[in-house]
Protein backbone atom coordinates (compact mmCIF):
# COMPACT_ATOMS: atom_id res chain seq x y z
CA UNK A 1 0.00 0.00 0.00
CA UNK A 2 1.35 3.36 -0.08
CA UNK A 3 4.62 4.37 1.18
CA UNK A 4 4.73 5.98 4.82
CA UNK A 5 6.50 9.04 2.90
CA UNK A 6 3.08 9.45 1.59
CA UNK A 7 1.35 9.54 4.98
CA UNK A 8 4.17 12.17 6.25
CA UNK A 9 3.94 14.81 3.66
CA UNK A 10 -0.14 14.31 3.64
CA UNK A 11 -1.83 18.42 3.73
CA UNK A 12 1.34 19.44 2.13
CA UNK A 13 1.31 21.84 -0.73
CA UNK A 14 3.60 21.21 -4.19
CA UNK A 15 3.44 23.54 -7.25
CA UNK A 16 5.19 21.57 -10.28
CA UNK A 17 5.05 22.96 -13.64
CA UNK A 18 2.48 25.48 -12.80
CA UNK A 19 0.11 22.92 -11.38
CA UNK A 20 -1.14 23.22 -7.95
CA UNK A 21 -1.31 20.09 -5.54
CA UNK A 22 -2.73 19.71 -1.94
CA UNK A 23 -0.22 16.36 -1.07
CA UNK A 24 -0.78 13.36 -2.03
CA UNK A 25 -2.23 13.56 -5.25
CA UNK A 26 -5.19 11.58 -5.04
CA UNK A 27 -8.86 11.00 -6.03
CA UNK A 28 -11.82 10.54 -4.04
CA UNK A 29 -15.68 9.12 -4.89
CA UNK A 30 -14.76 8.57 -8.32
CA UNK A 31 -16.58 5.86 -10.11
CA UNK A 32 -14.72 3.41 -12.39
CA UNK A 33 -15.02 0.13 -14.39
CA UNK A 34 -12.21 -2.18 -15.48
CA UNK A 35 -12.20 -5.38 -17.55
CA UNK A 36 -9.73 -7.80 -19.25
CA UNK A 37 -9.56 -9.76 -22.42
CA UNK A 38 -7.60 -12.24 -23.48
CA UNK A 39 -5.79 -11.70 -27.05
CA UNK A 40 -2.83 -13.47 -28.90
CA UNK A 41 0.80 -13.20 -27.36
CA UNK A 42 2.73 -12.62 -29.86
CA UNK A 43 0.99 -10.06 -31.06
CA UNK A 44 0.33 -7.95 -28.39
CA UNK A 45 4.04 -8.32 -27.38
CA UNK A 46 4.69 -6.84 -30.31
CA UNK A 47 2.96 -3.69 -29.43
CA UNK A 48 5.45 -3.02 -26.70
CA UNK A 49 8.54 -1.21 -27.37
CA UNK A 50 12.13 -1.56 -26.28
CA UNK A 51 13.62 -4.67 -24.68
CA UNK A 52 12.35 -4.16 -21.12
CA UNK A 53 8.71 -5.02 -20.84
CA UNK A 54 6.37 -7.80 -21.91
CA UNK A 55 3.00 -9.06 -22.11
CA UNK A 56 2.28 -11.14 -18.99
CA UNK A 57 1.26 -14.20 -19.78
CA UNK A 58 -1.77 -15.52 -18.72
CA UNK A 59 -2.55 -19.50 -17.77
CA UNK A 60 -3.32 -20.53 -20.76
CA UNK A 61 -1.12 -18.48 -22.51
CA UNK A 62 -2.66 -15.77 -24.02
CA UNK A 63 -2.19 -11.92 -23.26
CA UNK A 64 -4.40 -9.49 -21.43
CA UNK A 65 -6.08 -6.24 -22.82
CA UNK A 66 -6.96 -4.51 -19.98
CA UNK A 67 -9.36 -1.78 -20.20
CA UNK A 68 -9.61 1.02 -17.08
CA UNK A 69 -11.98 4.09 -17.46
CA UNK A 70 -12.29 6.37 -14.24
CA UNK A 71 -14.99 9.48 -14.29
CA UNK A 72 -12.67 11.78 -11.85
CA UNK A 73 -15.21 13.41 -9.74
CA UNK A 74 -12.87 14.68 -7.16
CA UNK A 75 -9.26 15.23 -8.14
CA UNK A 76 -6.00 17.60 -7.40
CA UNK A 77 -6.50 18.35 -10.53
CA UNK A 78 -9.98 18.92 -11.19
CA UNK A 79 -12.67 16.72 -13.02
CA UNK A 80 -11.97 14.85 -16.05
CA UNK A 81 -12.16 11.24 -17.39
CA UNK A 82 -9.30 8.51 -18.04
CA UNK A 83 -9.61 6.41 -20.79
CA UNK A 84 -6.71 3.43 -20.41
CA UNK A 85 -6.16 1.35 -22.93
CA UNK A 86 -3.34 -1.48 -21.97
CA UNK A 87 -1.57 -4.47 -22.24
CA UNK A 88 -1.13 -6.21 -18.80
CA UNK A 89 3.07 -6.84 -18.61
CA UNK A 90 6.17 -7.24 -16.66
CA UNK A 91 9.68 -5.66 -16.35
CA UNK A 92 12.72 -7.38 -16.84
CA UNK A 93 15.18 -8.98 -19.61
CA UNK A 94 12.80 -11.21 -20.81
CA UNK A 95 8.97 -12.44 -19.97
CA UNK A 96 8.48 -13.81 -16.65
CA UNK A 97 7.06 -16.98 -15.52
CA UNK A 98 3.28 -17.94 -16.22
CA UNK A 99 1.70 -17.92 -12.57
CA UNK A 100 4.35 -16.35 -10.88
CA UNK A 101 4.29 -13.06 -12.37
CA UNK A 102 1.20 -12.87 -10.97
CA UNK A 103 2.33 -14.34 -7.41
CA UNK A 104 5.54 -11.96 -7.24
CA UNK A 105 4.06 -9.21 -8.41
CA UNK A 106 7.23 -6.70 -7.09
CA UNK A 107 10.36 -9.49 -8.59
CA UNK A 108 8.77 -9.51 -11.80
CA UNK A 109 7.83 -5.93 -11.57
CA UNK A 110 4.07 -6.69 -13.17
CA UNK A 111 1.84 -4.35 -14.34
CA UNK A 112 0.53 -2.42 -17.52
CA UNK A 113 1.72 -0.79 -20.48
CA UNK A 114 -0.56 2.00 -21.22
CA UNK A 115 -0.74 1.89 -25.11
CA UNK A 116 -3.70 5.04 -25.22
CA UNK A 117 -4.83 7.18 -22.79
CA UNK A 118 -7.31 9.95 -24.13
CA UNK A 119 -8.42 12.20 -21.30
CA UNK A 120 -11.15 15.05 -21.10
CA UNK A 121 -9.07 18.42 -19.96
CA UNK A 122 -6.13 20.06 -21.29
CA UNK A 123 -4.82 20.11 -17.51
CA UNK A 124 -4.71 16.48 -16.72
CA UNK A 125 -2.77 16.10 -20.31
CA UNK A 126 -0.19 18.79 -18.93
CA UNK A 127 0.22 17.09 -15.69
CA UNK A 128 -0.24 13.42 -16.31
CA UNK A 129 1.86 13.44 -19.66
CA UNK A 130 4.56 16.46 -18.44
CA UNK A 131 5.05 14.66 -14.96
CA UNK A 132 4.43 11.19 -15.31
CA UNK A 133 5.55 11.03 -18.85
CA UNK A 134 1.85 8.94 -19.44
CA UNK A 135 0.53 9.30 -22.74
CA UNK A 136 -2.29 11.54 -22.24
CA UNK A 137 -4.02 13.29 -25.26
CA UNK A 138 -7.30 15.09 -24.98
CA UNK A 139 -10.35 13.46 -26.49
CA UNK A 140 -14.12 13.28 -26.68
CA UNK A 141 -15.40 11.01 -24.01
CA UNK A 142 -17.88 10.09 -21.73
CA UNK A 143 -19.04 8.04 -18.72
CA UNK A 144 -22.41 6.71 -18.08
CA UNK A 145 -23.86 4.62 -15.58
CA UNK A 146 -27.57 2.71 -15.66
CA UNK A 147 -29.13 0.55 -13.11
CA UNK A 148 -27.46 -2.59 -14.75
CA UNK A 149 -24.92 -0.99 -17.39
CA UNK A 150 -21.79 1.30 -17.10
CA UNK A 151 -20.80 2.47 -20.80
CA UNK A 152 -18.29 4.71 -21.92
CA UNK A 153 -17.18 6.10 -25.39
CA UNK A 154 -14.12 7.64 -26.99
CA UNK A 155 -14.12 9.52 -30.23
CA UNK A 156 -11.36 11.82 -31.50
CA UNK A 157 -11.30 14.41 -34.84
CA UNK A 158 -14.77 13.10 -35.77
CA UNK A 159 -13.45 9.94 -35.51
CA UNK A 160 -14.98 6.97 -33.57
CA UNK A 161 -12.17 4.99 -31.61
CA UNK A 162 -13.57 3.01 -28.69
CA UNK A 163 -16.48 1.68 -26.64
CA UNK A 164 -16.99 -0.69 -23.88
CA UNK A 165 -20.31 -1.75 -22.29
CA UNK A 166 -20.37 -3.85 -19.07
CA UNK A 167 -22.92 -5.20 -16.71
CA UNK A 168 -22.78 -4.19 -13.59
CA UNK A 169 -22.26 -6.94 -11.13
CA UNK A 170 -24.50 -7.65 -8.28
CA UNK A 171 -23.45 -5.87 -5.35
CA UNK A 172 -20.58 -4.03 -5.35
CA UNK A 173 -19.02 -5.17 -1.71
CA UNK A 174 -15.54 -6.70 -2.55
CA UNK A 175 -12.41 -4.56 -0.81
CA UNK A 176 -10.10 -3.62 -3.07
CA UNK A 177 -6.52 -2.31 -1.35
CA UNK A 178 -3.90 -2.88 -4.18
CA UNK A 179 -1.11 -0.98 -5.65
CA UNK A 180 -0.26 -1.56 -9.41
CA UNK A 181 2.34 -0.16 -11.85
CA UNK A 182 1.87 1.86 -14.89
CA UNK A 183 4.77 1.63 -17.82
CA UNK A 184 4.96 3.98 -20.87
CA UNK A 185 7.11 5.44 -23.19
CA UNK A 186 7.70 8.99 -23.02
CA UNK A 187 10.92 10.79 -24.28
CA UNK A 188 11.84 7.65 -25.70
CA UNK A 189 12.72 6.32 -22.04
CA UNK A 190 10.20 4.09 -20.09
CA UNK A 191 8.74 5.50 -17.46
CA UNK A 192 7.02 3.56 -14.44
CA UNK A 193 4.11 5.40 -12.22
CA UNK A 194 2.52 3.93 -9.03
CA UNK A 195 -1.08 3.86 -7.91
CA UNK A 196 -2.80 2.60 -5.20
CA UNK A 197 -6.58 1.86 -4.16
CA UNK A 198 -8.33 1.55 -1.58
CA UNK A 199 -11.97 1.27 -2.47
CA UNK A 200 -15.15 -1.23 -2.67
CA UNK A 201 -15.83 -3.04 -6.29
CA UNK A 202 -18.23 -5.62 -7.21
CA UNK A 203 -16.65 -7.87 -9.55
CA UNK A 204 -17.57 -10.70 -11.80
CA UNK A 205 -15.43 -13.93 -13.78
CA UNK A 206 -15.00 -15.65 -16.50
CA UNK A 207 -18.97 -16.32 -17.76
CA UNK A 208 -20.65 -13.99 -15.22
CA UNK A 209 -18.25 -11.40 -16.92
CA UNK A 210 -20.65 -9.52 -19.03
CA UNK A 211 -19.40 -6.50 -21.98
CA UNK A 212 -19.53 -6.08 -25.27
CA UNK A 213 -16.06 -4.18 -27.03
CA UNK A 214 -16.40 -2.11 -30.20
CA UNK A 215 -12.86 -1.20 -31.93
CA UNK A 216 -13.00 1.63 -34.59
CA UNK A 217 -10.81 2.66 -37.16
CA UNK A 218 -9.02 5.61 -35.67
CA UNK A 219 -5.12 5.47 -36.07
CA UNK A 220 -4.54 5.30 -32.01
CA UNK A 221 -6.62 1.78 -31.35
CA UNK A 222 -7.36 0.42 -34.81
CA UNK A 223 -4.60 -2.40 -34.32
CA UNK A 224 -5.95 -3.75 -31.60
CA UNK A 225 -8.40 -5.39 -34.13
CA UNK A 226 -5.67 -7.48 -35.61
CA UNK A 227 -4.63 -8.61 -32.17
CA UNK A 228 -7.76 -12.14 -31.77
CA UNK A 229 -9.02 -10.10 -28.75
CA UNK A 230 -11.27 -12.76 -27.02
CA UNK A 231 -14.77 -10.57 -27.02
CA UNK A 232 -15.65 -12.69 -23.49
CA UNK A 233 -13.86 -11.15 -20.70
CA UNK A 234 -12.52 -13.11 -18.12
CA UNK A 235 -13.41 -10.17 -15.31
CA UNK A 236 -15.18 -7.42 -15.05
CA UNK A 237 -15.27 -4.81 -12.40
CA UNK A 238 -17.24 -1.59 -11.75
CA UNK A 239 -16.36 0.70 -8.60
CA UNK A 240 -18.87 3.36 -7.69
CA UNK A 241 -16.80 5.46 -5.50
CA UNK A 242 -13.08 4.65 -6.11
CA UNK A 243 -10.37 6.04 -4.09
CA UNK A 244 -6.60 6.28 -5.16
CA UNK A 245 -3.40 7.89 -4.80
CA UNK A 246 -1.13 8.59 -7.36
CA UNK A 247 2.54 8.14 -5.88
CA UNK A 248 4.40 11.53 -6.49
CA UNK A 249 7.60 8.99 -7.23
CA UNK A 250 8.40 7.26 -10.18
CA UNK A 251 11.20 5.95 -12.51
CA UNK A 252 12.32 5.75 -16.15
CA UNK A 253 14.78 4.19 -17.63
CA UNK A 254 16.75 4.40 -21.62
CA UNK A 255 14.92 2.49 -23.53
CA UNK A 256 17.10 -0.14 -25.75
CA UNK A 257 16.69 -1.29 -28.75
CA UNK A 258 18.50 -4.28 -31.17
CA UNK A 259 19.53 -1.92 -33.54
CA UNK A 260 19.85 2.16 -33.17
CA UNK A 261 16.41 3.81 -33.16
CA UNK A 262 15.70 5.86 -36.33
CA UNK A 263 12.74 7.90 -35.09
CA UNK A 264 12.39 9.41 -32.21
CA UNK A 265 8.74 9.32 -30.72
CA UNK A 266 6.75 12.42 -28.57
CA UNK A 267 9.00 14.47 -26.13
CA UNK A 268 8.67 17.52 -24.45
CA UNK A 269 7.39 19.31 -27.24
CA UNK A 270 3.83 18.08 -26.98
CA UNK A 271 3.35 19.77 -23.20
CA UNK A 272 5.89 22.11 -23.14
CA UNK A 273 2.86 24.61 -24.60
CA UNK A 274 0.17 23.20 -22.71
CA UNK A 275 -2.12 25.41 -20.60
CA UNK A 276 -4.34 24.96 -17.57
CA UNK A 277 -8.19 24.74 -18.94
CA UNK A 278 -10.47 22.40 -17.35
CA UNK A 279 -12.92 22.57 -20.33
CA UNK A 280 -14.22 19.30 -22.15
CA UNK A 281 -14.51 18.75 -25.19
CA UNK A 282 -18.12 17.59 -26.39
CA UNK A 283 -19.51 14.51 -25.76
CA UNK A 284 -19.34 11.38 -28.19
CA UNK A 285 -22.40 11.36 -30.79
CA UNK A 286 -21.40 8.87 -33.26
CA UNK A 287 -24.15 6.04 -32.90
CA UNK A 288 -23.26 3.66 -35.88
CA UNK A 289 -20.67 1.99 -33.76
CA UNK A 290 -22.10 -1.51 -34.15
CA UNK A 291 -19.81 -2.43 -37.43
CA UNK A 292 -16.87 -2.11 -34.82
CA UNK A 293 -17.95 -4.73 -32.45
CA UNK A 294 -15.44 -7.38 -31.44
CA UNK A 295 -16.95 -11.02 -32.01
Amino acid sequence: MPPKRIKRYTGKYALVDGIPYTMPVNAKNSPALMAGFSCDWEKANALLPGDEVHALKLPNGRAALLITIINYIDTSIGKYIEYSIGIACTHGSKPAPRLLNAMMVKKYGTGQYILDLPVSSEMSVKGGKGIWGMPKHKANLDFKVTENHVTSQYEKDGQFAFRIEIEIPKSPSMRIKVGSVNYCRFRNMLMASYIYFDTKAGANFFGKAKANLYIGDHPNVSFLRNIDINPDPFFTTFMPKANGILDDHFECWFMTYDTPPKEMPEGLESVVNLGYSEDWLPDPVITDYEKFKIQ
